[in-house]
């Protein structure tokens, strides 16, 4: 009598993994670099007389340079997940970061602000879209 045992076999791929690091250290760079920028743009306009002040309160460089970040990372963990579930990544990324860039102006536009602050903040919007969605969106398929 013969004795067969059927061991079930288990595939794995690494290339989700493999195509998620480059991403993510691109990413990261982009973020680093985007929040440099926003915090320039801000000193710049601190020395230009244009005060980030908001309500009353000062917002210092580190502001956005910290509030950049923290979006940033947002955005790259979006693209990990549509790198994942979406059936174009790429153009999904594109068009949702797009989406989400011109909504975060909108607090800009009522916030309780010098019409050159609001442009000011509104900048460090764009400044920081432009430098991580492309970086970005080259990473994915």
């Amino acid at each position: 009598m013969s004795v067969t045992t059927d061991t079930p076999t288990v595939t794995t791929t690494t290339a989700p993994a493999g195509r998620a690091l480059p991403l993510v250290r691109d990413g990261l760079a982009a973020t680093a670099v985007a929040a440099v920028a926003t915090a320039a743009v801000a000193a710049a306009g601190e020395i230009a007389g244009i005060g980030a002040v908001v309500g009353g309160a000062p917002i210092p460089a580190t502001g956005f340079a910290v509030l950049t970040a923290v979006f940033s990372v947002v955005g790259v963990l979006l693209a990990l997940g549509m790198s994942r579930w979406a059936r174009r990544p790429r153009t999904t990324f594109v068009r949702t970061t797009i989406v989400l860039t011109v909504l975060s102006l909108v607090p800009d536009v009522l916030a309780d602000a010098s019409v050159t602050t609001k442009v000011l903040l509104m900048l460090t919007h764009v400044v920081a879209a432009a430098i991580v969605i492309p970086a970005v969106a080259r990473r994915l398929s």
